[in-house]
C-alpha cells in the first residue's frame, strides 16, 4: 500500500468514526435525558429540542420504515464500496474521498437508530425519559426504530400583514427543521458533492481521470 492510499484510507476511517462517534453520543445523551418534545434554548437562535421521526433527513418521508431502514442500508454499502474502489486510485482527489464519507457516516449513523433503538428504548409518554432496556423489550422491532432528532435553529419568525394575499395573518418562522449531526454530514457532503465534485461521480464523465 503507498503512502498516499495509507493515508486516504486512515482519513476516511478518522471522518466515519468522529460523525458516527458524535452523532450517537449525542443522540442517546438527548433521548436518555429529554423526554419527548422537550427543548433546551443554548442561544436565541439554536436550541436542543428532543424529537422522533421515521423518515430521511430533516423529518421527510417515503414509503414504509422498512423500506426507509432498507434503503439505507442499500445505499451506504453502495458508497462504501465506491469509497474502497476509489481508495486505489493514485489520482483520486482527497476532498472528494472526504465529501463520500461524510454522506455515507451520516447515513449510517441514522441507521443505527432505526436498526437497534426499537429493540433496546422504551419509548415513553410525556413527561417520561427513555431507559435502555434489555434486547427485544423496547417500543419496536429491528429495520423499526426511530431517528432521534435534535438540532434546532429557529433563526426569525414573524407574522404576515393582513393585506397579503393567501398568507396574510399567518406565522411565519425560519428555520423550522429539527434535525441531528448525521443529517449534518449528509447535507454538508452532498452541498459540496454538487458544487465542486460532480465530474467525479461514477457515471458520465465522472469516472474519468482528471487532467
Amino acid at each position: 500500500m503507498t503512502s498516499a492510499r495509507k493515508h486516504n484510507t486512515w482519513l476516511v476511517v478518522a471522518i466515519a468514526a468522529a460523525v458516527i462517534i458524535l452523532d450517537q453520543v449525542l443522540k442517546l445523551w438527548v433521548k436518555t435525558h429529554f423526554y419527548l418534545g422537550e427543548s433546551y434554548q443554548i442561544l436565541p437562535f439554536f436550541e436542543l429540542k428532543f424529537i422522533q421521526n421515521n423518515g430521511m433527513a430533516f423529518g421527510m418521508e417515503l414509503g414504509s420504515k422498512l423500506f426507509l431502514t432498507l434503503f439505507r442500508v442499500i445505499v451506504v454499502g453502495f458508497i462504501v464500496w465506491y469509497i474502497i474502489r476509489l481508495l486505489r486510485r493514485p489520482d483520486i482527489k482527497r476532498g472528494y474521498l472526504v465529501t463520500l464519507t461524510l454522506i455515507a457516516a451520516g447515513a449510517a449513523g441514522n441507521i443505527f437508530d432505526c436498526l437497534f433503538y426499537g429493540e433496546i428504548f422504551t419509548n415513553p409518554a410525556f413527561p417520561q425519559v427513555a431507559e435502555f432496556v434489555p434486547w427485544g423489550e423496547g417500543y419496536g422491532s429491528l429495520f423499526h426504530g426511530l431517528v432521534v432528532d435534535m438540532l434546532y435553529f429557529p433563526l426569525f419568525e414573524f407574522q404576515w400583514p393582513q393585506w397579503m394575499p393567501l398568507v396574510g395573518g399567518e406565522w411565519f418562522s425560519f428555520f423550522d427543521p429539527v434535525f441531528n449531526l448525521a443529517d449534518s454530514a449528509i447535507t454538508i457532503g452532498v452541498l459540496i458533492l454538487i458544487f465542486f465534485y460532480t465530474k467525479y461521480l461514477p457515471f458520465g464523465a465522472g469516472d474519468k481521470k482528471e487532467d
